[in-house]
């Protein structure tokens, strides 16, 4: 009998997996060894709780402390689906349209060159579907060490726009923006008067409580489970190395567009209000309703521009829309510093899967770029089976 007894408790936990668990989680860990990723965590979503997660590697490999559930991550660009969110907040409140003018707002882009025409066509809704015309990065200057990470102030941003042009006709097609954002939050701070992360605070994370989600350092209590984060890159002899970055470091004003820290378990309650994962609790759902109404949310998720080049997605307002199989998949991705992470729902099943790791490898950029292409296709299945 006891030789029947592993095998059995084997099989019962392999029933208890949720359908292609297995199968992601050995993507993810080919993905993490390909790729010498120091540590990461994936979980995957289902009517709002957490039904299975992973861990593996190291948060901070000096210290010998490994990623655990309560690792923090910095989820870059994911942070955009906050932003957007409070911009439909205001909407829904009748403090702005969509199609007003972004000048309306922020006279001052109106320095901006523009040879396709007036600056003042150029709407929230533009912003909102990286369809503007604005340029992709927001520091467009190449890298020194006495630069800052990131622009830090306002006015610096104001002072680069007599020298940069918009590089398409407005709303003509897609093109990824990261300042587009950083306007998105100013918009939202003259019209509320808040900071853009007191704003954050108040009318989302504190409502569906999120409480260890923040941004910039890390308060004093979470400050343990931080991850630090890493670069693989070679030096100039062509050795390679990976390089510990540092457990905090600063945004700088891309906040609004990169600047979400959390443990995976908060991601999750936002991937639960985006697929109205409330079931039969009346108070959760007036929760989400305080947020936002799920109607705006499926506006959210209307195609504005197809994504182009060899791929099938399209953007909607701030999200990915990613077809599987007669079906579509809403989220995003993020990067910044040693981070990557993504975050993709089926609304249909109201399942979601969310991904992060804490090292970029600069050493193979096509190769690691493949490697990720490779672990949204795995997500992809997971969630469309």
């Amino acid at each position: 009998m006891i030789l029947h007894a592993v095998p059995a408790a084997l099989a019962l936990a392999l029933a208890q997996q949720p359908r292609g668990w297995d199968t992601f989680t050995r993507a993810f860990e080919m993905f993490l060894a390909q790729d010498s990723v120091v540590g990461g965590a994936a979980v995957l979503v289902r009517d709002g709780r957490i039904v299975a997660h992973y861990e593996r590697g190291m948060a901070d490999r000096e210290r010998r402390e490994p990623i655990t559930e309560r690792s923090i991550f910095h989820y870059g660009s994911i942070t955009k689906t906050l932003t957007a969110v409070a911009i439909l907040q205001l909407r829904d409140r009748g403090l702005l349209s969509l199609d007003d003018t972004v000048t309306r707002w922020i006279p001052e882009l109106r320095q901006l060159r523009n040879r396709f025409g007036s600056m003042d066509a150029i709407t929230v809704r533009m912003l909102l579907s990286h369809s503007s015309g604005f340029q992709n990065p927001t520091w467009p200057y190449r890298r020194h060490p006495w630069q800052p990470f990131e622009p830090t102030r306002w006015d610096q941003l104001v002072a680069m726009m007599p020298y940069q042009e918009v590089l398409f006709a407005p709303g003509s097609r897609y093109g990824y923006s990261n300042p587009a954002f950083i306007y998105l939050a100013r918009i939202l701070e003259i019209i509320t008067g808040d900071p853009y992360q007191s704003y954050i605070y108040k009318n989302i994370w504190t409502p569906l409580g999120m409480h260890r989600s923040y941004f910039g350092a890390s308060p004093y209590h979470l400050a343990a489970d931080r991850s630090n984060n890493y670069t693989l890159d070679r030096d100039s002899s062509g050795r390679e190395r990976t390089g510990a970055n540092g457990r905090e470091f600063d945004p700088g004003i891309t906040i609004p567009n990169g600047g979400w820290n959390a443990p995976l378990s908060d991601v999750a309650v936002w991937a639960a209000f985006l697929t109205d994962a409330a079931g039969t609790d009346a108070a959760v759902r007036r929760r989400f309703e305080t947020v936002l109404r799920h109607s705006s949310l499926e506006e959210m998720w209307r195609t504005v521009v197809p994504v182009g080049g060899a791929s099938a997605e399209t953007m909607g307002l701030s999200f990915f829309l990613r077809p599987v199989r007669g079906t579509t998949l809403v989220g995003h991705t993020g990067e910044q510093a040693g981070f990557r992470s993504l975050l993709y729902v089926n609304r249909e099943t109201r399942e979601a899967v969310i991904t992060a790791v804490n090292t970029t490898n600069d050493a193979h950029p096509r190769e690691s770029e493949a490697r990720w292409l490779s672990l949204l296709v795995a997500a992809g299945d997971l969630l469309v089976p």
